[in-house]
């Protein structure tokens, strides 16, 4: 089989800005702003708002159950259709337009909020998985580990550059009523942002499969479900491919906790200060850029497998010691000689958990790549993302039935659990085997 070569430094640049357009929703919507603005002042059950963060990871699960129901199918049809940059188009407008609507959600309009975010989480999580199809043809095997890190490093720029533009542009770091007229702004703002910034992937990043003549009595949908049941039905060729879902679906439940709940554990349990608060967005934004741009090198020198693990081993740590903050603090100001708060030793050790935000996914991403077919690009990023977000479901979800029986504090250990199985999966992975089955199986 032919080589790929690489695509060129525009192509690439302009697939590489859809995560940096992306970064602004899952930055300021899931992360940083709209997840304190909805518990805090849309559904108001303070102080320890447990009915708002279930509400919350009810709404983020029930997107990613639609998600996981339809991706892979989408993924198919988009590939016999040779369309993906249609699909991924109208992905980004899906999410956008709803994250724009946001707008309309005030204090106590619960129900619309909970539509919205679902449906902008809908809308998200398909363009994070047709942009991912269109890897595997920018380039050989051995340079996919560079080019997934240099665009999720490029995308925490895009978060921090949508935030700045929320926070300081529109006035929203204050999260009160008084300030409301502001904060109501955060929604259209984003979703401006996503739609400005990913112009340049629908300039210059190719179509990469052609279309398929339909043959007489079909449909796409049903063209779209027997290639899903195919791939379904030859699953077992790919066992690696299996091995690595296996291990993503607990790191990843481990992330979408650490991602929609990072910034309400330091609003509620650390009680940071709004100073602490830009602090760790703007650091981690840098560390997670880092790390998934170091990481991404590293993964083609040292390979994709140990890679995926280091990640997955800070965060074991990273999350242990926030569980642990306070006698981890006492601990310091001790050795030191001075009294410290929780707070600015949480954000130390958040700030070097940030190093595997970025890198854990991609790195993941790059070895999907890696075990993919040219033909089953879209099909097998398809079964990541329902893998992603069937994790998801289960791991906030998790989070949000023990944060109401135990609190916030004690339910969030429930992450180095999952990070720890992860591990322990990955460790069956065979790379290299992996990679020559997608070999084997390419032009199918």
């Amino acid at each position: 089989m032919t080589e790929i070569k690489r695509a060129s430094r525009k192509e690439l640049f302009g697939w590489a800005m859809f995560d940096f357009a992306n970064s602004s929703y899952t930055t300021v919507i899931i992360t940083v702003v709209f997840c304190i603005i909805f518990p805090r002042l849309i559904v108001g059950d303070g102080p320890e708002f447990r009915l708002g963060n279930l509400l919350w990871s009810a709404s983020i699960s029930i997107s990613y159950l639609i998600v996981l129901l339809t991706a892979p199918l989408l993924g198919a049809i988009m590939d016999y259709t040779g369309s993906k940059k249609k699909f991924l188009l109208g992905s980004c407008w899906l999410c956008a337009l709803a994250t724009a609507s946001l707008y309309f959600v005030g204090p106590g309009d619960i129900l619309i909020g909970m539509l919205l975010i679902i449906v902008s989480n809908i809308g998200f999580s398909y363009s994070e998985a047709f942009i991912s199809s269109f890897l595997p043809g920018l380039g050989p095997s051995r340079d996919l580990g560079k080019i997934s890190g240099y665009a999720w490093g490029l995308g925490y720029f895009g978060g921090l550059a949508s935030t700045a533009i929320v926070i300081f542009g529109l006035g929203a770091g204050v999260y009160t009523l008084e300030n409301f007229s502001n904060l109501r702004l955060v929604g259209p703002a984003t979703g401006l942002f996503f739609l400005i910034a990913a112009i340049p992937t629908f300039l210059w990043v190719r179509e990469q499969t052609s279309p398929r003549a339909l043959p007489g009595g079909e449909t796409y949908l049903k063209i779209g479900l027997k290639r899903l049941k195919r791939t379904l039905r030859d699953i077992r060729d790919y066992k690696d491919l299996i091995v690595l879902l296996s291990s993503f679906f607990f790191a990843y439940a481990g992330l979408s906790i650490v991602i929609s709940f990072a910034f309400i554990y330091g609003d509620q349990v650390i009680r940071w200060s709004g100073k602490t608060q830009i602090l760790m967005f703007v650091i981690t934004q840098f560390t997670a850029a880092g790390g998934a741009l170091l990481f991404g090198i590293l993964q083609d020198t040292w390979g994709a497998k140990r890679t995926f693990i280091l990640t997955l081993i800070i965060w074991v740590a990273a999350v242990s010691l926030i569980y642990g903050v306070a006698p981890v603090t006492a601990w310091v100001s001790s050795l030191l000689g001075t009294p410290l708060r929780e707070e600015h030793i949480f954000l130390i050790i958040g700030s070097i958990a940030g190093l595997g935000l970025g890198s854990t996914q991609s790195a993941c991403r790059a070895m999907v790549g890696l075990f993919s077919p040219d033909t089953k690009a879209g099909e097998f990023f398809g079964l990541w993302s329902l893998t992603s977000r069937l994790s998801a479901i289960a791991g906030l979800m998790g989070l949000g039935l023990l944060q109401t029986l135990f609190g916030l504090h004690q339910a969030i250990l429930v992450c180095s659990a999952f990070f720890l199985i992860a591990v322990v999966i990955v460790l069956f992975v065979n790379e290299e085997r992996g990679k020559t089955v997608a070999r084997e199986h390419a032009g199918e």
